[in-house]
């Protein structure tokens, strides 16, 4: 059995829970879930960084993209960073391009 390396993961199960580690891009050009860069996913929103409106933003979109409510979606911390944690409640859609094994 192959060893996984653990420095590149960047979700866990925790059981119905997703706990994500997030890269996140505020004033981007467009909202999207990106590609994994090292042990977090990029997450770039266009809302503006100002006093964690970007998180909350980014909160809405993330809901909409795993088909939850923004109140499943729990900011562990990062609120105020572009490296954050979050944690999904039984996420109902595992977005197009994100893939865990």
């Amino acid at each position: 059995m192959k060893a996984r390396n653990l420095a590149h993961i960047y979700y866990e199960w925790d059981g119905d829970v997703l706990v994500l580690n997030i890269l996140g891009t505020p004033s981007a050009k467009r909202d999207v879930i990106g590609k994994p860069k090292g042990n977090q996913l990029k997450v770039s929103v266009k809302a503006q960084p100002v006093a964690g409106k970007a998180t909350d933003y980014m909160v809405l979109f993330l809901a909409k993209e795993f088909e939850v409510n923004a109140s499943a979606i729990e900011v562990v911390y990062g609120r105020m960073s572009i490296h954050k944690q979050l944690r999904i409640k039984s996420p109902k859609k595992l977005p197009h391009g994100i893939e865990f094994e």
